[in-house]
């Protein structure tokens, strides 16, 4: 049987770790030929290797705009066309009200915003009718979390973005979608935010009793949401956010 994603060719920006990695698995199980970027050629060489298969690795940073260029162009002459795009890299650090640097606010809005956007603009000429677009958001969009205003207000960006360019998009019938994961352990926890195993432990303890579900959640839960909204089984849907938080932003 055809997997849901037979005879695409998918983009996963940040796939070789964590969220982008799972899905860039999922992708490759449903049938498509995925392109995965990373900023550290020996990470991406090494998540190339261990998916194996119908898999392209491509070096860049989703901040610099020649890295994007270099990216769609070698898609272009690879594959011809793109009909998903993952728009999963980025990254998070937390400093509360009054601790707040201008190069903290530039990296991250720099990389999740500035970068998502580029990132998707310089894909439409490869994109035909029937392509899905989907950002990855984060629960906290709509949650007020201490330490979060700069890494939060990122993630409202993209859920705005998902709602103007789904009506940018009308007609061409591109769909773009978010998906927002709650709690969820990556490598970035240690890599990113400098957590050592204790502190990701107590995050996550402290995660688990907000959260209706009792537990955080795994990368491989995220990638099967996105495996929804990047086939046709979400044929039906642009412009909405996809929760996938053990409720905790539901209550």
């Amino acid at each position: 049987m055809a997997g849901k994603l037979a005879e695409k060719v998918a983009l996963i920006t940040g796939g070789s770790s964590g969220l982008g990695l799972a899905t860039a698995k999922r992708f490759l199980s449903e049938g498509a030929q995925v392109v995965i970027t990373g900023r550290r050629q020996a990470e991406l060489d090494v998540a190339v290797a261990e998916l194996g298969g119908n898999t392209f690795g491509v070096q860049g940073d989703v901040s610099k705009l020649t890295d994007l260029d270099r990216l769609y162009a070698t898609i272009r002459d690879k594959f011809g066309k793109l009909d998903v795009l993952f728009a999963n890299a980025g990254g998070g650090g937390f400093q509360p009200l009054g601790e707040i640097t201008e190069e903290h606010f530039d990296k991250y809005f720099s990389i999740n915003v500035r970068g998502t956007l580029f990132t998707v603009q310089k894909a439409l000429p490869l994109m035909a009718a029937g392509g899905s677009i989907v950002l990855n958001g984060s629960m906290v969009s709509i949650k007020g979390l201490p330490g979060f205003s700069v890494y939060s207000a990122t993630k409202a960006a993209l859920r705005s973005f998902a709602r103007t360019w789904a009506v940018d998009l009308k007609g061409k019938n591109i769909r773009v979608n978010v998906v927002s994961p709650g709690t969820v352990v990556t490598p970035a926890y240690k890599s990113e935010l400098g957590m050592n195993d204790e502190q990701i432990k107590g995050f996550v303890a402290q995660a688990a009793a907000t959260t209706p579900l009792g537990r955080a959640g795994t990368p491989d839960e995220i990638a099967k949401a996105v495996v929804f909204l990047a086939s046709d089984d979400s044929s039906y849907m642009t412009g909405a956010e996809l929760f996938v938080d053990g409720g905790a932003a539901q209550i």
